[in-house]
């Protein structure tokens, strides 16, 4: 629980950097705090070393097999609660817009970011689940590594707090307690190994980062020609686990 509790406060702790290097309130093509910066990737970076360190690291392995037997000890009955938290800081995005508290972009810029993301994101997790192929702790596959309901709760968590941190940084913080516990109940549920979720933590916010660093770019070749936007979108989604289609539309 204690390594629980160090890993929100590593999230916890980018945030308010992220917050307190903010100057500037103008859009995503002009906004400094969006532009690539190296130091953006040492957090997410580190997250993801640590998983893939932990592929062959003995004692990473005894460190995922403890907290496996000390969540066993108190675990009751499952909870899936993770299968619907996983994608609650991404919709938090669109309700609160909904409900009249705008966030930095309009609904075209943020869904083009929010597919960027997941594009970036579910095609790194369903690789490296294919390529490692991690037995998970309950035996059930060997897709273990990462946990990709955690990197979508990390990414929709980064999501909101790009989008909401200059109207209150608590939006974002919320979302990546959210994301935490997602990540928490993985583990609860004897789905995913301490590893898979720290790495799924890391894969979700880079993804996010990534998405904002390209979209002045890809706004521009998108949607150069004004006349030729596309008024709806019909795009497939797969978390490592799960897989469907979404629809987009704008009115």
């Amino acid at each position: 629980m204690k390594t629980i509790l160090i890993l929100s406060s590593l999230f916890l702790l980018n945030s308010y950097n992220s917050f307190s290097s903010e100057h500037d309130k103008d859009s995503l093509s002009i906004n400094n705090d969006l532009e690539f910066k190296p130091s953006a990737l040492i957090l997410p970076g580190v997250l993801i070393g640590y998983g893939v360190i932990g592929i062959e690291s003995d004692g990473l392995k005894f460190w995922n097999s403890e907290i496996k037997e000390e969540l066993n000890e108190h675990i009751d009955e499952k909870l899936t609660i993770d299968d619907f938290s996983q994608y609650a800081p991404t919709l938090a995005v669109y309700g609160l817009n909904a409900a009249g508290i705008k966030g930095r972009h309009n609904f075209r810029e943020r869904t083009t970011i929010l597919l960027t993301a997941y594009t970036v994101m579910a095609a790194t997790v369903t690789t490296l689940k294919k390529t490692t192929k991690i037995t998970r702790p309950d035996n059930s596959s060997t897709n273990s590594f990462p946990s990709g309901h955690t990197a979508t709760a990390f990414m929709g968590a980064e999501f909101l707090w790009q989008e909401y941190k200059d109207v209150s940084p608590w939006y974002g913080i919320a979302g990546y307690a959210v994301a935490s516990g997602t990540g928490f109940f993985r583990m609860y549920n004897d789905r995913h190994w301490f590893t898979d979720v720290v790495t799924g933590a890391g894969i979700g916010i880079l993804s996010t980062k990534c998405a904002y660093w390209v979209n002045p770019w890809l706004t521009e070749k998108l949607f150069k020609d004004k006349s030729k936007q596309a008024t709806s979108m019909i795009y497939p989604y797969y978390n490592g686990e799960q897989m469907g289609v979404g629809c987009v539309f704008r009115f």
